[in-house]
């Protein structure tokens, strides 16, 4: 038999993830093509045209 208690943590911890994540300011945010990026990562290798 399943421990209700055990089964009633796992999903709350499940909901209040959830919650956090739908809470995230950046969730309807999509940056478009002309948008800057705020720190854009250099490559090392892959340079086109090298």
């Amino acid at each position: 038999m399943i421990d209700n208690f055990a089964l009633g943590l796992s999903h709350g911890l499940m909901l209040l993830a959830a919650l956090l994540l739908l809470r995230r300011p950046d969730l309807d945010h999509e940056p478009g093509p002309r948008d800057q990026a705020g720190n854009p990562k250099k490559r090392r290798w892959g340079k086109p045209g090298a």
